[in-house]
């Protein structure tokens, strides 16, 4: 057993997380060697969660004062698929807040799996997310955690979303990637809108960088199709979050909204585009309404 979680058993909470986090790091090192676990799911870590959780919750909920609101939305004991507007670039506090929310709100024990983009799903670097339940974006492993009975999280706007310019804040912009709806027609799992706020305000946000990417064929090198350009500290200008980019302390706010039976509302055979459509604009209006509510940018 890995030294550090032996230890980890015998540290009062809540330094057990510390502990925790560093048996983490250890694995993250291990498999630097021995590859990544051949399925994805297995990586998700409930007793990771139960130690960490706290230092989680304390940096979301003074950092970014997150607030989490309608998680009882979430159908209970079955799977569902949550549907994200995605903010904040590669480093996306609105998930952060959100995970530590429904942890916190659904127990450690509960399974959850968020899908993200390969370079952060595989990169040896990030167990901790790989533990909280991040895999691969991709359907089979969507279909894999639907039937575990869990909730998956789903961001369709994916990097054309999360790059989107900050004055964008208020805006879904899935750019018509319509792959979730089919998903939960085939699965026959509702839809359950999880929408988010203040991501876009943790650095200036300036040009998603579209033709760039395509010039360079950073698409398909890495299946990544901009290159942003952001402002934020300590260096100032960034190109795709890098070198470095520490984020605003804006102010996250989510709200999960009822879950959308898709054939209940739409007959046995619902039209995806037509549910596509409905869907995203239920999403636009209440992001509007969470827009209308803030006062100032970062302040919230």
């Amino acid at each position: 057993m890995n030294p550090f979680r032996r230890l980890a058993r015998h540290t009062p909470a809540p330094f057990d997380g510390l502990v925790e986090y560093a048996a983490g790091a250890l694995t993250d090192a291990e498999q630097l060697v021995t590859g990544l676990p051949s399925d994805p799911i297995d990586a998700w870590d409930p007793e990771h969660i139960r130690r960490t959780l706290p230092w989680l919750k304390a940096v979301t909920r003074t950092y970014f004062r997150g607030e989490v609101e309608g998680l009882d939305n979430i159908p209970a004991g079955e799977p569902s698929l949550l549907v994200g507007n995605h903010s904040g670039g590669l480093l996306i506090a609105d998930t952060f807040v959100f995970s530590a929310a429904f942890y916190d709100h659904f127990g450690p024990d509960r399974r959850f799996h968020q899908l993200a983009h390969d370079v952060a799903a595989k990169s040896p670097l990030l167990g901790l997310i790989r533990r909280y339940g991040v895999v691969p974006a991709s359907h089979d492993n969507a279909r894999a955690a639907f039937d575990l009975g869990a909730p998956v999280l789903v961001y369709p706007g994916g990097d054309y979303e999360t790059f989107r310019p900050s004055w964008h804040s208020d805006q879904i912009e899935f750019g018509g990637r319509r792959g979730f709806i089919k998903l939960a027609l085939e699965r026959d799992v509702p839809i359950v809108p999880v929408v988010a706020i203040g991501g876009q305000e943790t650095a200036l946000f300036l040009t998603r960088g579209e033709r760039a990417a395509k010039l360079i064929g950073l698409d398909k090198l890495t299946r990544i199709k901009v290159l942003p350009v952001s402002i934020g500290p300590p260096l100032g200008i960034n190109l795709l979050d890098f070198p470095g980019r520490i984020p605003f302390p804006a102010k996250i706010k989510v709200r999960v909204l009822p879950p959308i039976d898709l054939r209940e509302r739409y007959g046995a055979d619902p039209d995806p585009d037509e549910a596509y459509e409905a869907v995203t604009a239920e999403m636009q209006d209440a992001l509007s309404a969470l827009d209308e509510e803030r006062t100032l940018p970062v302040v919230g």
